[in-house]
């Protein structure tokens, strides 16, 4: 751990994102139990010990870990303080992954929604405020981002969010345990400052 943790906070007019840490794993682990079903066509294989409150901590430990290092970043999204959620509701996660210094300056987009807040607009907006911090705040030049090939919610949010297409990968990742295709997108600071 270094001795400065950095704990970015990014806000927009109904959501913000915060650095998922150890102290979240109740919220966390209670997300994934609630879209288990939902979740497992768009996300790897989850054995059954990956829905315990230990394998939750630890996941966010090292998540955690990893961003004071410029690793990995993983956000929590959470709807703004309302009087029944003072802290903010959790409603999601994002996730800046693979991230390579040198002449790449690069890194990967993932994220997931609560199945029932899908369809409200709020993924947009994350990933706008995870654009935002990739390239101002920690001087990334490219996110890129894949999605399966039948994941057209998954297609508009990076769309929207300024994501342009560029191939077709083949059996890319493993996802519900089997290797699919995926839609590959991605975005430049060039493009976000030229204004897509």
């Amino acid at each position: 751990m270094t001795a400065f943790e950095f704990r970015p906070q990014l806000h927009s007019e109904r959501i913000f994102l915060r650095l998922l840490e150890e102290r979240d794993a109740p919220q966390v682990l209670a997300l994934y139990r609630q879209n288990r079903q939902f979740l497992k066509q768009w996300e790897p294989f989850r054995p059954e010990d990956f829905f315990t409150l230990g394998s939750v901590a630890q996941m966010l430990k090292s998540c955690f870990e990893a961003a004071q290092y410029d690793q990995t970043y993983s956000f929590g999204i959470f709807l703004k303080p309302q009087p029944q959620h003072p802290q903010g509701e959790l409603i999601g996660r994002i996730n800046l992954n693979n991230l390579v210094r040198g002449i790449f300056q690069s890194a990967n987009v993932g994220y997931f929604m609560d199945e029932k807040h899908n369809g409200r607009g709020y993924m947009a907006e994350a990933v706008r405020l995870i654009v935002g911090f990739a390239f101002r705040d920690i001087g990334l030049h490219r996110l890129a981002a894949g999605t399966l090939l039948h994941n057209y919610g998954s297609m508009r949010v990076l769309e929207k969010a300024g994501f342009r297409r560029e191939g077709l990968a083949r059996h890319y990742l493993k996802i519900d345990d089997k290797w699919q295709d995926h839609y590959l997108f991605a975005i430049t600071v060039e493009e976000v400052e030229e204004g897509g």
